[in-house]
């Protein structure tokens, strides 16, 4: 409760710092979001190196940095970056030990946060971890006016099929 309490209080901030930012780097009305700590600087690299190789235009996408170590390379890497003190001050820059621990449960927090915020203030999100690299720029094909048109949200299968999950299955890496 006292996250989201902060982060509700910090809303205004927020808007304030970001919006010319999202205004300036939105492509078609869409955003890319990454949020990254310094556990995942090498499968951002990642990410950031595989596309600029296959030429894909990611101008759009904006790194969350939950510390400033990650800050400081998505500057040397010439991202579009922000890091939010108030809201991820106490996050973890090291890596989850193990799916669902409490860095990976801080770190998924921060993800839904910057999501929610990002398509209130009115565009459209991709959210993607960074351990995701592209084999085509997904953006075309998820705003071609196509079958997908119909849909709000989309998500990605997690392939779990435990009770915990269902019905749905959902994957919130991509989508």
């Amino acid at each position: 409760w006292q996250r989201l309490q902060r982060y509700l209080f910090s809303l205004d901030t927020l808007k304030k710092d970001l919006k010319p930012t999202l205004e300036k780097i939105a492509r078609d009305n869409s955003i890319v979001v990454a949020v990254v700590n310094l556990g995942q600087a090498s499968l951002l690299m990642n990410f950031v190196c595989n596309a600029r190789s296959k030429g894909f235009d990611i101008s759009n996408l904006l790194v969350f940095a939950t510390d400033q170590e990650t800050l400081t390379l998505c500057k040397s890497m010439e991202l579009n970056c922000y890091y939010d003190e108030v809201n991820y001050a106490d996050l973890p820059s090291r890596e989850a030990n193990a799916y669902g621990d409490r860095i990976f449960s801080q770190m998924m927090w921060a993800k839904v946060i910057v999501v929610q915020f990002v398509n209130w203030m009115g565009y459209d999100v991709l959210f993607q971890d960074v351990d995701v690299v592209w084999h085509k720029d997904p953006i075309p094909l998820l705003k071609s006016g196509n079958d997908y048109k119909d849909f709000d949200i989309m998500f990605q299968d997690d392939g779990a099929r435990s009770l915990r999950y269902a019905p749905y299955c959902a994957n919130s890496g991509f989508y």
